[in-house]
């Protein structure tokens, strides 16, 4: 009887919804490595290689396509050990092992921008290892909670938010050539991610727990000042670039307290105007689990989620 309520309950949940029409039919898995779980992020480099994935155990793996095989590519907690941490899904292994949550690389150098829970907005290099911590607080600590990432691909400007001890979150700017933080707003509800424009002429950061997407001018008549795009039916996490200009990805969990508690995922496509172009429900390989990216890369999209130890890769038809 309990597995009939959710099933109907979710059918339910799928006819709230503006549904995609089958675009993206073919559903398939990048398995992690044995025991290791929590893709939260996916990057693909300038060569088209990936996806980089930032997993619970503190790592960031990049897929080897010769392989067929996740390889480990860097990490972020500077002490490290790999007999205790890799494969770890403890949560309290978190200030040793590191938690990577965000990735964006600037293509014109390379570098992959992390954004990890306890070290804060990181960086390396092409070949990997150790990232470096490339900002700090006013109290000269590193940012915590930090959780999502962006580069600006023309300036090198990176774009990453940051929960306060209160759990307020804030949208900074790191500028590489000065070196400075620069706080752009602040009070943000929930944790969330950012994407700069294609023009660059502004930011979109979400808000978690506000359930909304909020635009920050860069230029412009409005630049310094922020504004609602839109309003969500669900809780928004990462917002991703799509190959198409002024087109956004954005993942959405929906989740419900009644009859049962219950997370109906979601891909959604908006645009920089704030209008809504498409609803996907991710049923295929996330019943009742939360998402936390979807990422586009040449025409598939790649689904990463704290709770499943796989990349989901969805694929359009002929």
């Amino acid at each position: 009887m309990a597995n009939l309520i959710v099933f109907m309950f979710f059918c339910s949940l799928l006819l709230a919804v503006v549904v995609s029409g089958g675009t993206y039919p073919f559903f398939s898995k990048i398995r992690l490595p044995p025991g290791v779980t929590g893709p939260e992020s996916a990057a693909f480099d300038a060569a088209g290689r990936g996806p980089y994935v930032s997993v619970a155990d503190g790592r960031v793996l990049k897929w080897d396509s010769t392989l067929n095989v996740f390889v480990e590519f860097a990490y972020t907690a500077p002490n490290r050990n790999k007999q205790l941490c890799d494969g770890t899904t403890d949560p309290n292994m978190g200030p040793i092992c590191g938690r990577p949550l965000g990735l964006s690389f600037y293509y014109a150098t390379e570098f992959l921008y992390i954004v990890d829970a306890y070290f804060g907005l990181l960086v390396v290099g092409p070949r990997g290892g150790l990232a470096l911590q490339l900002a700090t607080s006013a109290e000269g600590v590193p940012f915590k909670f930090t959780n999502g990432v962006d580069v600006d691909q023309q300036s090198g400007i990176v774009f990453f938010t940051h929960a306060s001890e209160t759990y307020n979150l804030w949208l900074l700017k790191y500028d590489p050539v000065t070196k400075q933080v620069t706080v752009l707003l602040r009070g943000l509800a929930g944790a969330g991610g950012p994407a700069v424009s294609f023009d660059r002429s502004f930011v979109l950061v979400s808000e978690y727990v506000g359930k909304r997407i909020q635009k920050f001018w860069l230029t412009g008549d409005k630049a310094n000042t922020a504004e609602i795009l839109i309003n969500l039916p669900g809780n928004p996490n990462k917002i991703k670039r799509s190959e198409t200009e002024g087109e956004y990805w954005v993942a959405l969990n929906v989740i419900s307290q009644q009859p049962i508690l219950f997370t109906a995922p979601q891909g959604l496509r908006i645009n920089g105007l704030g209008m809504l172009l498409e609803t996907l429900p991710l049923v295929t390989g996330y019943f009742n689990a939360s998402i936390a990216v979807v990422q586009e890369h040449n025409s598939a999209l790649y689904i990463g989620s704290r709770d499943t130890d796989f990349v989901g890769v969805l694929k359009k038809g002929p």
